[in-house]
């Protein structure tokens, strides 16, 4: 066998539109010691035609690991550089990584991108994916097909290539193999050029959706191009019939036989426990009718698991504060550190579960590998929390928080996209940005909330976790009132300030007779508060809009008060100001969990998917 220095191989399906502008840019490059091989899973256009007439090497592909592996099979180059079809080199580029790859001794790498727009915005996000790349390289090594994978065929060898029995994040895989054997980096000086036709065309809204996106694809291993971070994976078995794709899976509307049960992923956030809570009310409803699988991790896990089989642990997003503030440098390096092997387990642990149980539908409680699950294997997915009103309402802004509104927004829109339907629920209601696909309802409250019956009683119920408050506790000596203290995981009397360990029974029954609720913004005390008609004292996490939204709103509905901090001149204030938030309360309408219960119910009845003939292989569709 002769060799030569690189053999780049690119999978391919479909790729007529695409295919030629890569290979042209590969001809017009200076370096010509390489070969180009082009894997095709069995394409019906012209891609294979085309390859031959730019005299590519063709074999036959499948997946892109699949792909890539019977590429490379073939492949006479000492490095293999791995593409996807639809970009472009830059000039130079296969100079620059036979150059790096002598100069660094590397052993894998990856290259950066570019994108082909003049747009400043959209130059910006690509600029941000490459420094993330960079600034995470010596953390976790870890990659995607969209920058350029490039490879010593040796090492390649020596690591048994790409894993074929994984149908999603292959690329990550395979890096981490070689670069724990090898020197892994991300490549300075070699780029290629990704389409952003789509992010164009779409407008802003769409590039924070793609902006959130491409961070999250860099931590899969999957390419972080506007085009592809639409790429959906859905194979015909390689035995199947000429059956077309919408008869292998097919959903239909008010479908399912009567009494069928059916398999339910519910995936809920780990961070806090309003979302555990809610999400216990929900999965004990739906548990009446269908068997249901539950994901989450921290509290939320240890919470759901006490109260249900079938509960599983995954990794999660976890939000860094300091002094009751959001620190969102610290928050972006533990993710940087903690999440690419968070994200690989528990898409993992997701993904097995799934081909085991084959899911009827997904349901989300603001928890993003669900969202993943959802796009990979094209399965139905329902969004439930409170955190999309963020997203989906024209809600009132508060003033000075024009940043936090931002990151806000795009957390929401990273997290879940395009579900099936928004189901929101909170104790405002703003209007809807897109009626016909989301809904609001009054909080989901838990039956023992639901059972009390408030009294007002002679103290305030304080409940604060931030070391901040610890100051303030002295403050509230000096006050003539009765406190009950929950956050410092103590049980003791100091003057007129009783500290209680948390006990959920106890309390519901502290906040049932208070006179009042001081509380930082969470999103379940306040609505328990609200439901039981206790003015609220608010102090949400600086930096946290979420909890910012709900102060404002307790304030702007006459419930209560919000403040940046437990001030006590402040607090003193409210509560001679009790009896007007009182009559305000009074005013609130009871509220039960019926009418999000139904919505869920006809939801799951309109979109959940019936029938699987071909569940455990997946081929990329064309784009459009």
């Amino acid at each position: 066998m002769s060799n030569m220095k690189i053999s780049i191989i690119i999978p391919a399906y479909n790729e007529e539109e695409y295919l030629p502008k890569l290979l042209e840019s590969i001809e017009k490059q200076d370096f010509k010691d390489y070969e180009v091989i082009i894997a095709d899973a069995n394409s019906s256009d012209n891609t294979r035609e085309i390859a031959e007439s730019y005299g590519c090497t063709v074999v036959d592909g499948g997946l892109p690991g699949v792909g890539r592996n019977r590429g490379a099979a073939v492949a006479k180059g000492e490095l293999l550089l791995f593409l996807d079809s639809d970009l472009e080199l830059t000039e130079g580029y296969l100079e620059n990584i036979v150059e790096d790859f002598e100069d660094l001794n590397l052993g894998i790498a990856i290259t950066q991108m570019t994108a082909l727009s003049e747009k400043k915005y959209v130059q910006a996000l690509h600029t941000w994916c490459n420094w993330f790349m960079i600034a995470s390289e010596s953390i976790k090594p870890h990659g995607a097909g969209c920058y350029g994978i490039v490879a010593r065929r040796e090492l390649h060898e020596k690591v048994g290539g790409f894993d074929e029995d994984l149908d999603y994040g292959e690329d990550t895989d395979y890096i981490e193999r070689i670069a724990e054997i090898s020197n892994f980096k991300v490549l300075r000086n070699a780029y290629v050029i990704v389409s952003t036709r789509r992010l164009e065309e779409d407008g802003l809204l769409t590039l924070i959706k793609q902006y959130g996106k491409s961070t999250i694809n860099d931590f899969r291993g999957k390419r972080t191009s506007a085009d592809e971070l639409g790429y959906s994976f859905e194979h015909e078995s390689e035995n199947s019939d000429d059956e077309s794709h919408e008869d292998a899976i097919s959903t239909t509307e008010s479908h399912l036989e009567s009494g069928k049960r059916l398999k339910i992923f519910y995936s809920v956030c780990g961070e806090g426990m309003g979302h555990a809570i809610r999400s216990s009310v929900i999965i004990t409803h739906l548990l009446e009718k269908h068997d249901v699988y539950i994901f989450s991790s921290e509290r939320a896990y240890k919470y759901l698991d006490e109260k249900f089989d079938n509960v599983y642990e995954i990794g999660g997003f976890n939000t860094v504060y300091e002094n009751n503030e959001v620190n969102n440098v610290k928050t972006f390096l533990d993710a940087l550190k903690v999440s690419p092997g968070d994200l690989k387990n528990g898409y993992r642990t997701l993904y097995k579960m799934a081909r085991q149980v084959k899911p009827n539908i997904i349901i989300s409680d603001f928890e993003i590998y669900a969202n993943l699950l959802s796009k990979i294997l094209n399965l139905p997915l329902i969004s439930l929390d409170n955190i999309h009103m963020l997203a989906e309402t024209e809600y009132e802004e508060p003033k000075k928080h024009k940043t936090d509104i931002f990151t806000a927004n795009a957390v929401a829109r990273i997290y879940i996209q395009n579900p099936k339907r928004y189901i929101l629920t909170s104790f405002f209601f703003p209007p809807l940005k897109h009626p016909q696909k989301a809904a609001i309802y009054p909080p989901v409250l838990r039956d023992k909330i639901l059972k009390l019956e408030s009294e007002k009683g002679d103290h305030i119920l304080v409940y604060q976790t931030s070391t901040s408050s610890l100051n303030i506790v002295e403050g509230l000596k000096a006050i003539d009132e009765k406190f009950i203290v929950y956050g410092f995981n103590k049980d003791e009397t100091d003057g007129n300030l009783t500290f209680r360990s948390f006990n959920e029974d106890l309390i519901y029954e502290d906040m049932r007779t208070s006179k009042a609720v001081i509380v930082n913004g969470g999103f379940t005390t306040i609505t328990e508060a609200i439901y039981l008609k206790k003015p609220v004292y608010s102090t949400p996490a600086h930096k946290n809009f979420e909890q910012i939204l709900n102060g404002f709103y307790v304030e702007k509905l006459g419930y209560g008060e919000v403040h940046e901090d437990l001030d006590i001149d402040k607090l003193e204030k409210f509560l001679k100001r009790l009896d007007v938030y009182q009559k305000n309360l009074d005013k609130v309408e009871p509220w039960t969990n019926d009418a999000i219960l139904k919505d869920l119910d006809e939801s799951i009845e309109k979109y959940a998917k019936t029938n699987y003939k071909h569940f455990h292989s997946f081929k990329p569709h064309h784009r459009k």
